[in-house]
């Protein structure tokens, strides 16, 4: 195919595979902790670890990485103090991020592509960036998989996960650390606007048939990959932003497969009718 012969486009689609399995897979335990708005705090947070990594020169995506572990581990402080009021601590980080990112990005001299980071683009995944996703990409799945159980107790009940002797304060620090960490790996494509539709939008699309936890993490991976893996290549013909394209296939998978279980939901109740 002509796509493969650029190398950005192999990067690209690369970054798309790996972004499109991490995502909804961290995305089904963040939307069960009633933490989706988080994508968009962590972003705005990382916008302004990529201005500082641009100014002093290294590369974007550890000044992003390192900028969002940090107000991920802000964000869970914080919710455990405020309980009640939790969701004000990703409104408190986001409104942070943002005046943190405005400033230097003023201030900054280099040639800072906010477009590119604020919407994707496909063209600047670089070879250095595609190491450090895979090997984000690598300690997410392995975290996951070690402390699979552990992580489903604590998403569904943290309170009797304390109870029952599980390191609850550690693994939830390591959890918004690897957050941070797949929202930083996501930015190069879909950019710090929408990220978090990627977290959110394919997990609640998988919770329309899915019938197990299990299988709506299945479900939110195959979503996400069709959504990403398409919008870049539909984003590469039409030359348009990825970010965008990929939202907007979410959205209509989202659409798509809630028609379609209306449809088996109301077919289902006249055959019983009908007995």
């Amino acid at each position: 195919m002509e796509i493969f012969q650029y190398d950005f486009m192999v990067r690209a689609l690369t970054a798309s595979l790996i972004v499109g399995l991490i995502c909804p897979l961290m995305g089904m335990f963040i939307v069960f902790k009633k933490l989706s708005l988080i994508g968009d705090s962590l972003s705005h947070i990382a916008l302004s670890g990529i201005a500082s990594a641009t100014i002093v020169g290294v590369n974007p995506l550890i000044g992003s990485l390192v900028a969002s572990s940090i107000a991920a581990i802000i964000i869970d402080r914080l919710r455990t103090y405020l309980k009640e009021y939790a969701d004000l601590s990703i409104a408190i980080i986001m409104a942070l991020g943002v005046g943190i990112s405005g400033i230097l990005i003023s201030i900054s001299n280099t040639n800072f592509d906010l477009f590119s980071f604020m919407y994707g683009s496909i063209a600047t995944v670089s070879s250095e960036d595609i190491k450090i996703i895979i090997m984000v990409a690598i300690i997410i799945i392995l975290f996951v998989s070690l402390l699979f159980k552990e992580l489903l107790y604590i998403t569904f009940d943290e309170e009797n996960a304390k109870f029952s002797k599980i390191p609850v304060k550690l693994i939830n620090t390591i959890f918004m650390i690897l957050v941070a960490a797949s929202i930083t790996i996501t930015l190069r494509i879909v950019g710090v606007l929408l990220v978090s539709s990627l977290i959110s939008i394919p997990v609640a699309t998988s919770l329309k048939v899915a019938k197990s936890f299990k299988q709506s993490i299945f479900y939110s991976v195959l979503f996400g990959e069709i959504a990403i893996i398409s919008g870049v290549l539909i984003s590469f013909y039409l030359d348009i932003a990825p970010g965008g394209t990929i939202v907007i296939i979410s959205v209509l998978e989202l659409l798509g497969v809630t028609l379609f279980s209306k449809v088996i939901n109301s077919k289902h109740k006249k055959i019983v009718l009908n007995k």
